[in-house]
């Protein structure tokens, strides 16, 4: 995906920012895999609300190269981090 790609297809699934971890489900989630998308190279997750074992991977992966706690769960400082590199013109990993 290119940075002009990135900036055209902004992810405003919602503004909320609960914890996620696999089993959570809705719009949060959505989020979430729409920032994993911007952020990562790869395989572009499906974006389907859905918090299963490909979404936690993704995560897991993020966080990895994130260089923050790596749980698969979803909380305040993953969120503070998928924020900044989704909205950044590089990719994390």
């Amino acid at each position: 995906m290119s940075t002009t790609e990135r900036r055209q297809q902004p992810c405003d699934h919602t503004k909320s920012r609960p914890t996620l971890r696999r089993g959570s489900e809705g719009p949060p989630v959505r989020q979430a895999q729409c920032y994993l998308n911007y952020a990562t190279t790869g395989d572009d997750l499906v974006q389907d609300g859905v918090f299963g074992p490909v979404t936690e991977a993704a995560a897991r992966r993020f966080q990895r190269c994130a260089g923050i706690t790596v749980d698969g769960v979803i909380g305040a400082q993953t969120w503070s981090f998928l924020t900044y590199w989704a909205n950044s013109a590089e990719y994390v990993c």
